[in-house]
């Protein structure tokens, strides 16, 4: 893996990790009966973005150390998952 594919790597595995965060502790306008005259009720009363990346962050680089310690192992190659045979050398 090259450099540029263990930084692709991190940014797809951050960004799955960051969606599957958003709506965890949700609390939107229309919980909290506090409705922004001009917004939907399911706008985010209270989002707490700045712990969601955190965490966010700690998950997506246990995984991507994970993820990159197998590819790098070699214990899954690209040969591996060649279903057509369309990669062969």
């Amino acid at each position: 893996m090259s450099l540029t594919g263990g930084i692709i790597l991190f940014a797809v595995i951050w960004f799955m990790v960051f969606f599957m965060v958003l709506p965890i502790k949700l609390k939107t306008q229309g919980d909290v009966d506090e409705i922004v005259p001009g917004t939907h009720a399911g706008a985010p009363h209270e989002a707490h973005l700045g712990a969601k990346v955190k965490i966010t962050t700690g998950v997506a680089i246990v995984l991507w150390a994970i993820i990159a310690g197998i590819l790098l192992s070699g214990m899954i190659t690209l040969e591996d998952i060649d279903f057509f045979g369309r990669l062969r050398r």
